[in-house]
């Protein structure tokens, strides 16, 4: 069993947002955050909570998680990426030893302005950029400040984490109100145009060393790498099974080196069973999917410390 365990993938917000997320959405500009994250259940429970740091970190001692990776969100605005921003640089200036964060790029901003935000990140200690969503923001895959954005993360050794929604033809995909699409040919084409910039995909990366057209080209790319983000939510049942399907390289898979754990908290994964966001429960599906130790320490914190150089 591995001592050491990171969640590369969680979310905060700050202090003004937490106090009234859709309030705050609906005075900021903030649609598609507030579809997705302010949502309720059938049943009336949140989708998911708003924790301040204290409570993150009391959730990370519960699991045994070492350290947390901050993904930050695909906003809208450029002012909801500067509060987000700031708010981060605080959270890892106080809590050096538990928290790594990813900055938040403002859309449309031009290759200068990002520039100046990647610089500023890179600065403030930041390990990477994103969670990004060029799709969201309806940023076409071709655009040139984004590929500057790319190749600037590589020059400042900061992964980029995107997030990938699963087609909706994938076996075991669910599908939820706000839901894009996200063409896998395009996360593809930006491994490769930037091979120095190591590219995280969230949620499993859509299954992408699996695809028909895709998969090969993806298991070449050695900066690609994926996150098990809101697995249990994204597929259900099916997700136990993914551990060892997305690492059997010989089967097609990324293999273990290219996994990193991370459960997309403040996400209740498991709403079924739980009322709280807990990493708990994700770690246990891990371990008991049958990996070997070596494969769950890769999983668990190495894949997390090479592909953020942490």
């Amino acid at each position: 069993m591995t001592s050491e365990i990171i969640d590369s993938h969680v979310h905060l917000y700050p202090p003004e947002i937490n106090r009234a997320p859709a309030a705050w959405a609906a005075a900021h500009s903030e649609p598609h955050w507030s579809l997705l994250c302010t949502r309720s259940r059938k049943n009336g429970r949140p989708v998911q909570t708003f924790p301040d740091t204290a409570a993150l970190l009391r959730a990370m001692d519960a699991a045994g998680v070492t350290r947390a990776i901050l993904q930050a969100w695909y906003w809208e605005t450029p002012e909801s990426c500067a509060l987000q921003n700031a708010f981060y640089a605080g959270c890892i200036r106080l809590h050096p030893d538990r928290l790594s964060a990813c900055a938040a790029l403002p859309p449309r901003a031009g290759a200068a302005r990002l520039r100046d935000e990647i610089r500023r990140a890179a600065d403030a200690g930041f390990a990477g950029l994103g969670e990004l969503s060029p799709h969201s923001q309806n940023i076409t895959a071709n655009d040139p400040a984004l590929h500057a954005a790319f190749a600037l993360a590589g020059e400042h050794n900061l992964a980029v984490n995107l997030h990938v929604t699963e087609s909706a033809g994938e076996a075991g995909a669910r599908n939820y109100p706000g839901k894009i699409a996200t063409p896998l040919a395009d996360f593809v084409a930006w491994a490769q145009a930037h091979p120095r910039t190591r590219f995280v995909l969230a949620h499993w990366g859509a299954r992408l060393p699996f695809d028909a057209a895709q998969g090969p080209a993806a298991r070449a790319a050695k900066n690609i790498y994926y996150d098990t983000a809101a697995s249990p939510l994204t597929y259900g049942a099916r997700s136990a099974a993914l551990w060892r399907e997305m690492t059997d390289a010989a089967a097609g898979g990324a293999g273990a080196d290219r996994i990193l754990f991370g459960t997309d908290y403040p996400l209740v994964l498991y709403p079924k069973t739980e009322t709280e966001p807990t990493m708990t429960t994700l770690i246990a599906e891990a371990r008991a999917s049958g990996l070997d130790a070596r494969a769950l320490a890769l999983i668990f914190s190495e894949n997390a410390k090479r592909a953020y150089a942490l």
